[in-house]
């Protein structure tokens, strides 16, 4: 009880600074944040907004035990929630679809970039080090390269999403189709290096779609979030190919921005921080976690009410983010760059004459 006491008035504290602000609309308005400042008032309005979200969100707890549980944990994610969008920085917070869930559970459940295990060995080819003249912004979502969002649920497959996208992105440029590709067929049948839910990295996955003559489509290969018996020998069906992958050098913006000018990048990032899990829209330059523990896809950049950053595809579904896209601070001067995103980043790659192929 004396806990909820002091979260309640810790919120009241917020409320009444809230008021009397003159802060940001979008920080505080209840359709991007998910809840208003009324509702932050009395312990029975905070009761109210995990009600309606918890129906929001189709939540079923199965036992009361458990439902209390989870609204301890969705009261101390609103005050996180509530505590940072209150500083009006360039981004901000929001109740989505992780509100029930605790951090150290969100980390072990929906992570799984892989960078730590057998080290990848770098290529020694970077195609794009002499592009020069790179134009203002790119947005390869605009230029018909890039699939709608999707969602790898409560898995670790973050590392075949970033694979794929990039892989789709590429493809798409090359022969001006765009096809949903198969993560399913990664965490199944791409498993010398790559554990499916258990955590993967992204060059281990381009190598094996290289071995393999191609990927297969997320309609012949659809994805169950889980791991399963391997099926990617499926006669009659059809596969993208791609000729190899490189890597970006590391720690260096440019270089990825030259690579993100041409093609969408697969990114590995520092993702395990609160602000990450309840990230809501702006321009993030926020806590990241200690080490490289997700994958996500860069397909653009740009530069906004003077904040540049980069755009990132990610794969929490759309309830996630900006629509399940997530922008982050670039030109920060720091090498590795905000959350780590300049430390290991590769593409795909794909000649004119490597297109669709077929099924064994």
């Amino acid at each position: 009880m004396d806990s909820e006491l002091s979260t309640v008035f810790f919120l009241l504290i917020v409320f009444a600074a809230c008021c009397c602000s003159s802060s940001s609309a979008t920080h505080h308005d209840p359709s991007v944040v998910g809840y208003s400042q009324e509702d932050l008032a009395l312990p029975s309005r905070i009761l109210d907004l995990f009600s309606s979200w918890s129906v929001k969100h189709s939540r079923v707890y199965v036992t009361p035990k458990e439902k209390v549980r989870r609204y301890e944990v969705f009261r101390q994610n609103l005050k996180h929630i509530v505590e940072t969008n209150r500083r009006n920085g360039s981004y901000w917070l929001g109740l989505n679809q992780f509100a029930d869930v605790a951090h150290e559970e969100f980390k072990a459940g929906y992570l799984g970039l892989s960078a730590g295990g057998r080290p990848r060995a770098p290529t020694t080819a970077f195609r794009y080090e002499a592009a020069v003249d790179l134009t203002g912004e790119v947005d390869w979502r605009k230029k018909g390269a890039v699939t709608p969002v999707k969602n790898q649920g409560k898995c670790g497959s973050c590392w075949a999403f970033s694979t794929v996208a990039a892989v789709e992105g590429i493809n798409q440029i090359v022969t001006g189709k765009l096809e949903s590709l198969s993560e399913q067929e990664l965490m199944d049948c791409d498993s010398t290096f790559d554990h499916g839910c258990g955590g993967g990295l992204m060059d281990f996955a381009y190598a094996y779609i290289v071995g393999n003559q191609g990927i297969h489509t997320d309609a012949d290969y659809p994805y169950l979030m889980e791991e399963g018996d391997c099926r990617e020998n499926q006669p009659h069906s059809k596969v993208v190919t791609i000729s190899g992958y490189e890597d970006v050098p590391e720690n260096s913006e440019l270089s990825l921005l030259k690579a993100l000018a041409h093609q969408p990048v697969s990114v590995g990032i520092a993702a395990g921080s609160r602000d990450f899990q309840f990230y809501k829209g702006g321009v993030f330059e926020g806590t990241c976690g200690t080490q490289l523990d997700h994958a996500l896809t860069a397909v653009g950049y740009g530069s906004s009410n003077g904040q540049d950053y980069i755009i990132m595809k990610n794969s929490w579904g759309g309830g996630w983010g900006e629509q399940g896209y997530f922008r982050i601070k670039r030109g920060t001067g720091r090498p590795e760059g905000v959350c780590d995103i300049y430390r290991i980043a590769s593409y795909p790659t794909k000649n004119n004459g490597t297109g669709w192929g077929w099924g064994a």
